[in-house]
């Protein structure tokens, strides 16, 4: 990959405060994170009750919140059918952005 640097390369010049700022976003964003079978349980949704809603066996279900990676496509279908709607946004130390490119398909 030339051309290409480590993101701690990045870090070098940054102050010891940013750094800190950094981290403590860090840590907040992951006590936040929750796994799909956990959001799932969550909302009190079975992965019977899911499975007919994507039209698939439970078995598929079972494997499919549990993957660890996964088209943005069947991830969309996947929050869609438990009644949410996905944004994605990338998350820097001084500011949020939307990423708008993975909205749903259109026909």
């Amino acid at each position: 990959m030339s051309g290409h640097r480590p993101f701690s390369n990045l870090k070098k010049g940054w102050s010891p405060e940013r750094i800190a700022r950094g981290e403590a976003h860090k840590a907040k964003l992951a006590a936040e994170m929750v796994s799909l079978e956990q959001l799932r349980e969550g909302l009190g949704i079975s992965q019977e009750e899911l499975a007919n809603v994507l039209d698939v066996q439970q078995p598929a279900i079972s494997k499919l919140v549990r993957r660890p990676d996964m088209k943005v496509s069947t991830l969309r279908e996947l929050i869609a059918a438990m009644g949410g709607e996905m944004h994605i946004t990338a998350t820097f130390a001084d500011r949020s952005v939307e990423i708008g490119n993975f909205t749903a398909a259109t026909a």
